[in-house]
């Protein structure tokens, strides 16, 4: 029996040592037959899921995730296509022009680019434009765009303001309400003027200003730069003139404005009138006649001074009053001014005009007299060709008005005074 169970037992204990065996080489199955061999094991099934992953706020949480990881990825890719269209370089090969209103929003400053083919969508532009932050930088004025300028390039232009600018010219010698006029009649400036700035407070010049600045701020500008000159002359003036405040100054540069545009007698002209001012003369100037009658409006064109305009008694009118005037009769220039604060040092006290645009210049009244005749007979020859030649004279010398037939004459002053 023993022996008959012992080929048993050894199967079995072979069986045994295949089973260590395929423990100890990794649960390797050993295969039967050849068939075993070529047939592919069994892949284990995978675990199973977890019931914490199929959780319903686990799932909306990955998806939420997942779409802000897009949106995110969205957003950046946007970003970057919208700078790269903001900076491109426009197609127009030309150089344009735009005009931008005063008071415009950005929305519509887009619009008006995009209508004349500045830009290429105004919608990249107001982006480019609020990520910048500048959208409350953004400048009126007409603007002159280069060629091929991308729109940063034309954000930066109307930042910087740098504008087509235009000029508006006051010439010297026009009072308060005729440069309002002036301005009133630019078609280029915008606003109203509230009030006509005080007579002689303004400096004529020529003002540049962009599409859309405002009148009044062209006479803020005139205001200012009077007051900038007029310091830097008082401060250099001749301490020995018979004035003693600017605005005496300023009213004696207006008659000086008024009686010569030549730049180089303006000095000689303002001599005359301080001089009569140091002898205790009247300075009998046409220019503070037609002031104390027609005021800032001016004297009518083709109107000339009447023997009532010369008797006429007012604050204005220097053959009737001594000294100077109530006040200035113009706004005088920049050269008047300076002329009146360092005059020619000469003894003249009579002019008149000589014909040829200047004036001739006496120191005695004799002398004066026979520059008189002598413009009385080129007058005449003028007026004998039929030439139109306009009235130009000096102290006490009125041209002729229809009245009187020889004003001049008759309004001549009489010699200065003896010490």
């Amino acid at each position: 029996m023993n022996e008959t169970n012992q080929p048993g037992a050894k199967d079995n204990k072979a069986g045994d040592a295949g089973d260590v065996g395929s423990a100890e080489f990794g649960n390797r199955i050993n295969p039967r037959s050849p068939g075993d061999t070529l047939r592919p094991e069994r892949v284990p099934p995978p675990p199973p899921r977890s019931q914490q992953a199929r959780h319903p706020i686990v799932i909306i949480m990955n998806f939420a995730m997942t779409i802000l990881v897009v949106g995110v990825l969205g957003a950046v890719g946007l970003f970057f296509f919208g700078k790269l269209r903001f900076e491109q370089s426009s197609h127009f090969g030309q150089p344009r022009t735009v005009s931008i209103e005063r008071g415009k929003s950005l929305r519509d400053i887009a619009e008006e680019l995009h209508e004349r083919g500045l830009i290429s969508s105004k919608w990249i532009f107001i982006a480019g434009v609020r990520a910048y932050g500048l959208q409350d930088d953004l400048k009126s004025g007409d603007y002159l765009i280069a060629p091929r300028s991308s729109m940063r390039d034309i954000m930066n232009a109307m930042v910087s303001g740098k504008a087509i600018l235009y000029s508006v010219s006051v010439p010297e010698g026009l009072t308060s309400k005729q440069i309002v006029d002036r301005l009133n009649a630019d078609p280029g400036l915008v606003g109203e003027i509230t009030e006509i700035p005080e007579e002689g407070s303004l400096l004529p010049d020529t003002y540049r200003f962009s599409r859309g600045d405002s009148r009044q701020n062209i006479i803020d500008r005139m205001l200012r730069e009077r007051d900038r000159v007029m310091t830097a002359i008082w401060t250099s003036r001749d301490k020995d003139l018979p004035i003693k405040t600017q605005a005496e100054l300023v009213t004696l540069a207006s008659i000086v404005e008024k009686e010569t545009g030549m730049a180089d007698e303006r000095s000689r002209v303002a001599a005359v009138f301080i001089n009569r001012l140091r002898s205790n003369m009247r300075l009998q100037s046409d220019p503070t006649v037609i002031y104390g009658v027609y005021g800032g409006s001016g004297l009518p064109s083709g109107t000339p001074i009447r023997r009532s305009d010369l008797d006429a008694v007012n604050d204005y009118n220097t053959y009737k009053i001594n000294g100077l005037p109530k006040g200035p009769i113009a706004n005088p220039g920049k050269a008047s001014l300076a002329a009146v604060a360092n005059p020619s040092r000469t003894k003249d006290l009579y002019f008149v005009a000589d014909g040829t645009g200047g004036h001739a210049f006496a120191e005695s009244y004799a002398e004066h007299r026979k520059n008189v005749a002598r413009y009385r007979k080129w007058l005449a020859e003028q007026k004998a060709k039929g030439d139109v030649v306009p009235a130009s004279a000096g102290p006490g010398d009125a041209v002729d008005d229809g009245d009187a037939p020889d004003a001049a004459t008759d309004a001549a002053p009489v010699p200065p005074p003896k010490p």
